[in-house]
């Protein structure tokens, strides 16, 4: 079929890549516009446009999604289905272009977790499963009729990140199945509303609250949380040292050590030397990598060896 694939972030490459190199053939690529990035703020276009690019694929980068000379430009590419991967909410104008229709790749088992960050929250909730949905656009977000699913497990201790690498490629292998499935008229979508779910679980975009550490909760569920934003954006809280200076600290790997608190929650426990622990409502978090406001990410030995810790205070 002829493919018309929707994308941004280094996620939805691996889709594009796999579609490329099928029985398929990638007509055009709609992406993001450029944008500021990195210390320089130099204009860069996304790690899609880059693919393309390097490939001679043709490209378009919208404003407006609605726009009349856009649309028009889709159309002349006559194109047979549209491809979604990790793109923004597209209007019935666009995705009812195609004659065999648009398919979206999400990364989680809709209904479970519709929304920009689905990854994230699956581990901040502790989930044990997660997996690729390829469904049907709709005029709802991550709400259409489900053609396949691929369910991995989440390992105990995996963060975002490495959950983020193995979808990336599971999303790959559904989208051409899906593409196959369609081709050969061999698709039977099945609505979100026939699925059992005992509570819809939402996954919205991560905003800082979202990302604040709460001392007063269960060793598990702070391990959850830095387990889930990491690599990015980290879990956060915010410490004071022997001058009351107040700053911001990240958290990006950690362990549960399994002994019951005789201190109250958000206390400090350190040699200074091989080890700093934080209590929680239950247990101690083991904190192995972090990185302090303005200065660079560590693991926690070198930390120590420039930081005495034990003269700080956890204030959130």
């Amino acid at each position: 079929m002829r493919v018309v694939f929707f994308g941004t972030p280094d996620f939805a490459v691996a889709t594009l890549h796999a579609i490329c190199h099928s029985e398929h053939e990638i007509v055009g690529v709609v992406t993001a516009q450029d944008k500021p990035a990195g210390r320089g703020l130099k204009i860069q276009g996304s790690e899609v446009k880059q693919y393309a690019v390097d490939h001679g694929i043709p490209i378009l980068q919208p404003v407006k999604l609605k726009d009349a000379d856009f649309i028009k430009m889709l159309i002349q590419w006559n194109a047979d289905i549209f491809v979604v991967v990790a793109f923004r909410f597209l209007p019935y104008e666009v995705y009812s272009i195609p004659p065999r229709g648009t398919f979206n790749v999400h990364a989680s088992l809709l209904p479970q977790y519709r929304g920009a960050a689905p990854i994230h929250w699956a581990i901040m909730n502790g989930e044990t499963r997660t997996g690729i949905t390829t469904f049907f656009l709709t005029n709802e977000i991550d709400s259409g009729d489900i053609i396949l699913q691929k369910e991995i497990d989440i390992l105990p201790t995996e963060t975002t990140g490495e959950v983020y690498t193995r979808l990336k490629y599971l999303g790959a292998e559904a989208a051409l199945t899906t593409l196959s499935l369609i081709a050969q008229n061999g698709c039977k979508p099945m609505s979100q509303n026939q699925m059992e779910a005992k509570k819809i679980k939402s996954a919205p975009k991560i905003h800082p609250k979202d990302t604040l550490i709460n001392w007063n909760s269960t060793a598990k569920d702070i391990f959850n949380k830095i387990r889930g934003l990491a690599p990015h954006p980290g879990a956060l809280t915010f410490f004071t040292n022997e001058n009351k200076k107040k700053f911001s600290v990240k958290i990006f790997k950690a362990a549960i050590i399994y002994e019951k608190n005789k201190e109250k929650a958000g206390k400090i426990i350190t040699d200074d030397k091989t080890f700093f622990n934080i209590t929680t409502k239950d247990f101690q978090i083991s904190v192995h990598n972090l990185q302090i406001e303005g200065k660079k990410r560590l693991d926690i030995i070198p930390f120590l060896q420039g930081n005495k810790i034990s003269n700080y205070i956890i204030i959130a």
